[in-house]
């Protein structure tokens, strides 16, 4: 008997995000888009302000709100809520969309 491929070995080990609009795909094909719902300061912010929304994350433990692209695929965004620790994919919306009631946002 032959050995699996290469190619169907790695893929068999990695994760696997559901795409709202293909369906599941391997992580590879996926691009991370940064936290979701984070509002852009005013244009006159000053530069504190512009530097902590640039700069700063909340690096949640646990239930994050993230912003995904599906670029060897769709090219279409949409967010997902992830379990840091875990990574299990626990809800996928579009960016247009409120987030799910399961989400509980941890205090960081």
């Amino acid at each position: 008997m032959k050995p699996p491929l290469l190619a169907s070995r790695i893929e068999a080990t990695m994760h696997l995000i559901p795409c709202p609009y293909c369906g599941p795909r391997a992580e590879w094909e996926f691009q991370w888009g940064g936290e979701a719902h984070r509002p852009r300061p005013d244009l006159s912010a000053d530069d504190a302000t512009w530097a902590q929304y640039l700069f700063e994350r909340r690096n949640t433990r646990g239930p994050a709100l993230e912003r995904w692209v599906h670029r060897y695929g769709c090219g279409q965004w949409f967010h997902l809520v992830r379990d840091t620790v875990s990574h299990e994919v626990l809800a996928v919306y579009g960016v247009e969309d409120r987030p799910p009631d399961l989400v509980v946002e941890p205090t960081p």
